[in-house]
């Protein structure tokens, strides 16, 4: 019988990381570590370029436009362009809020409050709590974004509190209806940044923390991200973001509030799905590790990360978000335009665990990982290695299949198989619940064993 050994979610084997971060550090070339201000300056003046030239285009030509459906058809286009744009401004304000920009900390902050602000974005407090997250990536019980469920907690999210583990029923209602899952990805892309933001959705539970103080504009001493000394700069946040809000009115005042939703209010959106889409892929894959206290070190996880390929998107108007991301977590205060070279010069340390995906298209990708990567749990003989994969429940062929129950959970299943019928199979045993079985009918045949 072979070793048990880390699983990905497709099955490849995985082993931990052992370079250091000196040996990272040491074969960026010295060069790609100095920001230029004069050129982060320029790729701000570009970008509010495109976006000033973008509505002068739109409000001049499209209403000249014959026909409903080719001026629907042009704001379609603009909305979508610009989009693109408002989330270049979006990253350059991240680079302010990395240090990247400039050697000047005070025009990092000033250059990050005003394109931060523009977007509805508290910038500070926003620049605060994701220092966290660079400072936990892919820890489990410390990281800020994105953080993954146990098997435990996602079941309860979607089945609730009362959900176990044992329900052999779960195997055909866990996977959502192609329907059911793009209708939670539109949500998910619209709402799931802002609503980060204000709810910290994704985040960290804070020992179950609600309300106000794990909102990003709370500047109360009891909130969960900032210490009592910072709270004045969360105000600067607030009042920016306050200040935007107000000139939003004013321009709807002045030009009508239709014309400020489809010329600023739309691409705010896109700019929503961008962050999160990004964001997401970044740090969701099959192959991706995550680590508990014991096992995490800064150089695990900031490379438990992944670089993707958007082309021309993402290399000129993404300023290289997405396909320089592992480094940028090595690094952060790298400017962007020296990234694509330091990654090159990473890969050479990092060998087999620099991680790309630069063949699969961004949003197979994106829809393939939200149907499929639910939950992290420990591989199986792994049992308090304090290393995680993505794993669910669908029993899919060549997936790596969650861990089995524990002989004591399984000694509750089968007097719980004695009992006649309870509330929750009952539940199950539901119209609504037949037709979610005929969704997923072809796994009847072949169920993942949850109770043996």
């Amino acid at each position: 019988m072979s070793e048990p050994q880390h699983l990905d979610l497709h099955g490849n084997v995985f082993e931990l990381p052992n370079y250091t971060m000196k040996e990272i550090h040491d074969a960026i070339p010295a060069h790609c570590f100095k920001p230029s201000t004069l050129r982060s300056m320029a790729y701000v003046v570009r970008d509010f370029f495109y976006c000033s030239t973008l509505i002068y285009l739109a409000v001049t030509y499209i209403p000249l436009l014959p026909h409903p459906a080719l001026r629907f058809a042009a704001w379609v286009a603009y909305t979508t362009v610009q989009g693109f744009v408002f989330t270049g401004i979006w990253i350059l304000a991240h680079e302010c809020g990395h240090g990247a920009f400039s050697t000047s900390k005070r025009l990092n902050y000033i250059m990050g409050l005003i394109m931060h602000s523009f977007l509805l974005v508290p910038f500070h407090s926003w620049r605060l709590s994701h220092s966290q997250h660079h400072k936990a990536t892919g820890n489990i019980q410390k990281d800020t974004a994105f953080v993954p469920h146990s098997r435990e907690s996602w079941l309860a999210r979607n089945f609730g509190s009362k959900a176990k583990q044992d329900m052999i029923e779960f195997a055909e209602l866990a996977e959502d209806s192609p329907i059911s899952s793009l209708w939670h990805c539109i949500v998910h892309q619209l709402f799931g940044w802002p609503g980060y933001l204000l709810f910290n959705l994704t985040g960290q539970s804070y020992g179950g923390a609600k309300g106000a103080k794990i909102s990003h504009f709370y500047f109360g001493e009891d909130s969960v991200f900032f210490k009592k000394n910072e709270l004045p700069l969360i105000v600067l946040s607030d009042i920016g973001v306050a200040v935007m809000i107000a000139a939003l009115a004013v321009a709807g005042q002045l030009f009508g509030s239709w014309t400020v939703i489809v010329l600023w209010g739309v691409p705010w959106l896109w700019v929503n799905n961008w962050i999160v889409a990004i964001t997401f892929l970044q740090h969701t894959d099959a192959t991706m590790p995550h680590y508990d206290q014991k096992t995490w070190t800064f150089a695990r996880g900031a490379t438990a990360t992944i670089d993707r390929d958007l082309g021309f998107i993402d290399t000129h108007l993404f300023h290289d978000i997405i396909g320089t991301h592992v480094c940028h977590h090595l690094v952060s205060t790298i400017p962007f335009y020296h990234a694509g070279e330091a990654s090159i010069a990473i890969r050479k340390v990092m060998g087999q665990h620099y991680k790309a995906d630069v063949k699969t298209p961004f949003w197979t990708a994106f829809w393939r990982n939200q149907r499929t990567c639910k939950f992290v749990e420990e591989s199986e003989g792994m049992e308090g290695s304090g290393v995680y994969f993505f794993r669910n429940l669908y029993n899919r062929k060549g997936e790596t299949q969650p861990l089995k129950l524990a002989d004591g959970e399984k000694k509750q299943v089968g007097a719980e198989k004695e009992k006649p019928v309870t509330s929750m199979a009952t539940a199950m045993s539901s119209e609504k619940a037949k037709r979610r079985f005929s969704q997923s009918a072809q796994l009847r045949a072949n169920l993942p064993l949850l109770a043996e």
